[in-house]
């Protein structure tokens, strides 16, 4: 079972919408929390609900603002294909579960299921019957806080090609989600630092969690078998870039001076391009003044290994 918190016309006021949002798991999160979301790793996210770090702001994002632009294109689409109703609904909250929030787009009103708008660039990952596995975990967690039985996600992929599937409720995989989600809260709510990983994501909120202060400290015991880890795993890294570029060298002489090849579903394309770059050095040198303007100053901390 599920309550309203903030209904459709609340959730206009964008800042007490993400304030809301902050103190519990919303449907984006979930594909975090079980390590499926491409963008963004439990580390960042924890950093974020705990008030270490501040969400990143999309409000200048283009596929952000262009997803809720045609969000309501998408859902009319999904009713004239379907012949389903659909309303606007707002934020509900997990009763049994009240650090669970489902943000949905719309709710049907005839059949106990909910409806996920998209737009996306790409539709690779929306062939046949498949679909993103960080929107598969959106849909299921919004089913375990509505305690419905179905959610529909509708796409526009591409700008002209429109898609919808149905989406059943996997009980084994909530079942998973809410353990999942409820030891991460957990682990939020008692300050406890989750594990990392290897991201970009993750490495981003280290540096933004950690400062660095000058200091040279003895590590522990452990960071022995970590360098003997990295050391084994540079030495496979270089080996398998080595035969990754052999393979690649092997297509290009395949392809000779074709642009283009071709075999089953899978095509490759050796093109000429014209790059142009700024020789920074040397506007440095020469022009001082315009290097000084434009320059652009950051802190980064540098992990080299000795």
């Amino acid at each position: 079972m599920a309550k309203l918190i903030m209904t459709v016309e609340q959730m206009e006021d964008r800042d007490a919408w993400l304030d809301v949002r902050s103190h519990g798991i919303g449907g984006s999160d979930a594909s975090v929390i079980v390590g499926l979301n491409p963008w963004k790793s439990p580390f960042a996210l924890w950093l974020e609900k705990t008030g270490q770090a501040e969400p990143e702001d999309l409000s200048d994002n283009e596929r952000v603002y262009w997803g809720q632009q045609l969000e309501e294109i998408v859902a009319r689409e999904f009713v004239k294909r379907t012949g389903k109703e659909v309303r606007r609904r707002g934020l509900m909250q997990s009763c049994e579960y009240p650090y669970m929030l489902a943000s949905v787009d719309r709710m049907l009103i005839a059949e106990k299921a909910g409806l996920e708008c998209k737009t996306t660039a790409s539709g690779r990952e929306w062939k046949d019957d498949n679909l993103p596995d960080a929107y598969y975990v959106q849909c299921q967690h919004y089913m375990a806080v509505t305690g419905c039985k179905t959610w529909y996600i509708a796409a526009l992929i591409g700008g002209n090609r429109f898609v919808w599937k149905e989406v059943p409720r996997n009980e084994d995989d909530i079942k998973a989600l809410i353990e999942a989600e409820s030891a991460f809260w957990h682990q939020v709510e008692n300050n406890i630092m989750p594990a990392v990983d290897g991201t970009e994501s993750c490495a981003h909120a280290l540096a933004e969690k950690f400062h660095g202060g000058g200091e040279e400290i003895m590590l522990p015991t452990d960071a022995e078998n970590i360098f003997k880890s990295l050391d084994e795993l540079t030495e496979t890294e270089s080996v398998l870039k080595a035969q990754i570029e052999e393979n690649k060298n092997q297509l290009r002489v395949m392809l000779g001076n074709a642009e283009a090849g071709r075999i089953g579903d899978r095509r490759v394309t050796w093109k000429s391009s014209t790059r142009n770059t700024l020789d920074s050095k040397r506007i440095k040198a020469e022009r001082p003044d315009i290097y000084e303007q434009y320059v652009k100053t950051s802190q980064v901390r540098t992990l080299e290994i000795a």
